[in-house]
């Protein structure tokens, strides 16, 4: 078919109040991809990406990299490896090859399911809308024979589902409160926005995925590092799974949205190499955040990634929300899971150290993060020792198998021995 590449597109934000905005424009042309502030946003919103975006009215052309061409808070709202799959199946059964489709061309395919509040119009026609309400089960069950390349077909209803990030397969999902199981790909009155993670035996923790990741949650709320709520779904039995793991969506308010911005797009550093530092990540959240409390949560986050053999910390698992009047705090703790990493090395370094942070490394990050002393700093590591040490039990009570439990905890107790010289 004879397929043109978007020019143009309109970028709106929906408030909290589910009221839509105008942000800018953005254009394309040979010279790459260019954004404009509509005056009337900035006067009464302000800046959506203070480090990469002037909060000017002039003609902004984004940076070749690390976003494909887009600046970072665009980028933003494009899925990962699981959503860009859906998207270039779609494209392929329309006859035009991913190589055709530029990066504003799947901000038109996203349009207005994206996470965080920026929509984009007009939406792309290979976008069919899908208003049915669906069985969890079977949406699961096509996600994973999808995954694990057992089909070719595409479910429509997925892929309406299917514009989030990260590379495991899942679905955004409205349920009503009342009836978990029943769901459905565009909201109704009264709906909750979720995320549901399905599993693979070809992931690293298998059919497990989600109960060790819910085991992780709730030990991550004992720490009061503020996880995302979460359930565990009832998964079918020839899933191979005893369950799912559903988070409800923290950038969804009652009647809107909160704009999210990724550490990946806010920063420039991206996520598929070693390319940030908990000592940016915890500067980058004080002064965003004005809070010397945001810099400590974070501090206590990277504690726990690096006791709890957390690796998969890259840069698209750490955002900041923004509020309709301009002020930010940093998300949830997500994608909070153990996770090994060749190596042993963790995504975001400790203030230098891929690994066994050096005493000197994480003094110089409890000060940045504005502890008033050393020994402050040590006692949220030691209570961050003390709720892990209670991982076993959590783990059991979620319906992880021994086996697992035990090379789990196995991990655990070698992160604490290689890190004592922080205690």
């Amino acid at each position: 078919m004879d397929f043109k590449p978007v020019q143009k597109l309109t970028v709106s934000r929906t408030l909290s109040s589910g009221e839509s905005v105008v942000v800018g424009t953005m254009a394309q042309n040979r010279k790459g991809v260019f954004f404009q502030y509509e005056p009337a946003y900035l006067a009464r919103f302000g800046n959506l990406s203070p480090f990469t975006l002037k909060a000017t009215t002039d003609l902004q052309q984004a940076p070749s990299a690390p976003h494909g061409g887009l600046f970072g808070v665009f980028a933003d709202s494009l899925p990962d490896g699981w959503g860009l799959l859906l998207q270039d199946r779609v494209f392929r059964q329309h006859g035009i090859l991913p190589a055709q489709v530029t990066m504003m061309d799947r901000l038109a395919f996203v349009g207005e399911r994206g996470i965080g509040a920026l929509n984009y119009s007009p939406q792309s026609a290979f976008q069919a809308p899908d208003k049915h309400d669906f069985e969890l089960a079977v949406l699961g069950l096509e996600a994973q024979a999808l995954f694990d390349g057992q089909t070719e077909e595409v479910l429509s209803a997925l892929v309406a589902a299917g514009s989030s990030g990260g590379a495991r397969p899942k679905a955004q999902l409205y349920f009503n409160p009342q009836s978990a199981q029943q769901c459905r790909t565009v909201a109704k009155p009264g709906d909750e926005a979720w995320l549901v993670k399905f599993t693979s035996q070809n992931l690293a923790l298998g059919h497990e995925e989600g109960l060790c990741e819910a085991t992780y949650l709730e030990l991550a709320e004992r720490l009061d590092l503020n996880p995302p709520q979460w359930q565990l779904l009832n998964a079918p039995e020839k899933s191979g799974a005893e369950a799912w793991l559903a988070v409800k969506r923290f950038d969804c308010t009652a009647l809107g949205k909160l704009h999210m911005h990724s550490a990946c797009g806010l920063l420039d550093a991206d996520f598929r190499m070693p390319s940030l530092d908990y000592e940016d990540l915890i500067k980058a959240s004080r002064q965003l955040c004005k809070s010397p409390a945001a810099g400590q949560l974070q501090f206590r986050r990277a504690v726990f990634n690096l006791f709890a053999a957390n690796q998969d910390d890259h840069s698209k698992n750490w955002a900041f929300l923004q509020d309709d009047l301009g002020r930010w705090q940093p998300a949830p703790f997500y994608d909070v899971t153990f996770s090994l990493h060749p190596f042993g090395e963790q995504a975001t370094s400790f203030a230098g150290f891929g690994k066994k942070p050096s005493l000197k490394a994480m003094q110089k990050l409890a000060s940045v993060a504005g502890y008033s002393s050393w020994e402050r700093a040590q006692h949220d590591i030691e209570k961050t020792l003390d709720v892990l040490s209670g991982f076993s039990a959590v783990a059991k009570k979620n319906g992880v198998r021994s086996s697992t439990i035990t090379m789990m905890d196995n991990k655990l107790k070698q992160q604490r021995e290689e890190n004592s010289s922080l205690l």
